[in-house]
């Protein structure tokens, strides 16, 4: 059995960011549209007359002030308040291949590894771009990384899962490295029409080296401890797209096509519930609370990380106990957390002690203690 460590992070973001403000911009205006065109059926009663959104309520509400998107015209369009993202052949490399291989290439780089120190690839996040063939399989092909790849899904939790999974492999001695990848565009599964979510959203990708503790030569190394992974079957967060929509025409179009939540009830059920496993965590390894340094957790909503750690701590956490970068990336999904880690962990000392944690749908939820070499 080998001892793991992460010995290089990697993010890759997009060059555009749209502010709370311009986002408020663009869906007022489709709701003054929108009111204006169904005037008759709303004054009748028929249809429901639509509200405008706040950028003063969207940061108190969610700590968000901006978010890195894709493409920013097409988000911000009135007439279409969606990225526009053109589709390419089948020759040409995948808009999700092109942010992995960025994320990936800058986590080799800070690992000191090239591609044939690598023997497998995990491209691990909450929305692929088809079925098959699978997207690790392309990074893998693009990097000329020898070995094997396979993708996996469990929404934001996808990193700390695919964490396990990388580490399981090295430990057992199945590869001596491998690449995690993070590729996610969640303005494409978000209803920018929808003013209880419009805003919840930014898109980034993120790459961690896991690799044996005995090859690795980096710098700054991150030993994995040990990881606790949860899942309870939830319909708070769901997104019911897939390709068995085609099969029910009736279905097509509809709202619950892209991102959709019950976000109090998310709010009110995960909070403890994530919690619970890091303190259960934490004791199966005989370590208190007090022992850690610092909380990478997922980037959704800052009242649920200040609530979690409160829970965890009995007191308010410094930013520096549980870094912050949600107010300007917004949720990422499985990229957030480790956007977190990888921007807050070089001042860390020798020996000390963080938990990397994330929680979404599903509801899934993961815990990484990790230790500073």
């Amino acid at each position: 059995m080998h001892n793991v460590v992460i010995s290089g992070t990697g993010l890759y973001t997009p060059a555009e960011s749209i502010s709370n403000e311009e986002l408020v911009e663009s869906f007022n205006c489709y709701v003054e549209q929108f009111n204006t065109t169904n005037a008759a059926a709303i004054e009748q009663g028929e249809v429901q007359a639509l509200g405008p959104s706040d950028a003063a309520f969207i940061e108190k509400a969610s700590g968000i002030k901006s978010r890195f998107v894709m493409d920013k015209a097409g988000i911000l369009d009135p007439q279409r308040m969606k990225p526009r993202l053109p589709e390419r052949g089948n020759d040409e490399p995948s808009i999700l291949c092109q942010m992995a291989v960025a994320a990936a290439e800058q986590a080799l780089q800070r690992a000191g590894k090239t591609a044939a120190d690598i023997d497998a690839v995990i491209v691990a996040c909450s929305n692929l771009p088809r079925p098959y063939p699978a997207l690790s399989i392309e990074v893998q092909q693009a990097l000329g990384i020898q070995g094997f790849g396979f993708d996996m899904n469990v929404a934001c939790s996808s990193a700390t899962f695919g964490l396990q999974a990388a580490s399981n492999a090295v430990q057992l001695g199945q590869a001596r490295a491998v690449l995690l990848v993070n590729p996610e565009i969640c303005t494409g599964h978000l209803n920018f029409r929808d003013r209880d979510s419009h805003f919840i959203f930014g898109d980034a990708a993120t790459a961690l080296v896991v690799e044996r503790a005995d090859l690795a030569t980096s710098a700054n190394q991150l030993a994995v401890v040990s990881s606790k992974l949860l899942t309870q079957f939830s319909n708070n967060i769901r997104n019911n797209f897939g390709f068995l929509n085609r099969a029910g025409e009736e279905g097509e179009g509809a709202r619950d096509k892209l991102f959709v939540q019950e976000g109090r009830k998310v709010f009110r059920e995960v909070c403890p519930m994530v919690a619970d496993l890091i303190a259960q965590h934490l004791a199966e390894n005989n370590l208190q609370v007090t022992d850690i340094r610092r909380f990478w957790l997922h980037q959704a909503n800052l009242s649920m990380n200040h609530l979690i750690v409160k829970k965890l701590l009995g007191r308010d956490a410094s930013v520096e106990e549980a870094p912050v970068i949600l107010d300007t990336y917004a949720n990422t999904s499985s990229a957030g957390s480790v956007i977190a880690l990888h921007k807050y962990q070089d001042d860390l000392p020798s020996g000390a002690l963080g938990v990397l944690s994330s929680f979404g749908a599903g509801y899934s939820i993961g815990s990484v203690i990790l230790r500073k070499l």
